[in-house]
């Protein structure tokens, strides 16, 4: 197996640090908006929007970290050793985020009245299909 550099380890974890900030903000939106709502769906969407932000922060977190670890002016010696549970802990939290905004995206539609259901589900499932092959 090929091993990344570590000024390509620090320009990847900018971008994630980056995107997870932005989503993270945006579940945690989501999270104040139906946290009044009563609704079975409404709960489920509430419950996704939570492990979105939670998921996303652990990221930025573990992101970070690697960030830190890979500067070329960190302090202390660095092996590629060194950057594996921060990488797993970030880039599993990542996808967990990355699930639960599928989930909501495809929730969406089921607390409007109308044909949005099915919409939005196949919105949810063809994206998630588009982000399994842009990831393999």
């Amino acid at each position: 197996m090929t091993q990344l550099s570590f000024s390509y380890w620090n320009a990847l974890v900018s971008q994630f640090i980056v995107i997870s900030s932005l989503l993270a903000g945006f579940s945690l939106s989501l999270v104040f908006l139906f946290a009044e709502n009563k609704s079975k769906i409404t709960d489920y969407i509430f419950k996704a929007a939570t492990i979105a932000t939670a998921s996303f922060l652990v990221s930025i977190f573990a992101m970070t970290k690697i960030l830190m670890l890979t500067n070329k002016d960190f302090p202390f010696k660095v092996t590629a050793e060194d950057i594996v549970f921060p990488r797993v802990v970030g880039f599993v939290s990542f996808i967990i985020g990355m699930l639960s905004i599928i989930v909501i995206l495809s929730l969406s539609g089921w607390i409007r009245p109308g044909n949005s259901k099915n919409f939005t589900i196949t919105v949810g499932i063809t994206a998630l299909i588009l982000i399994v092959l842009l990831t393999v």
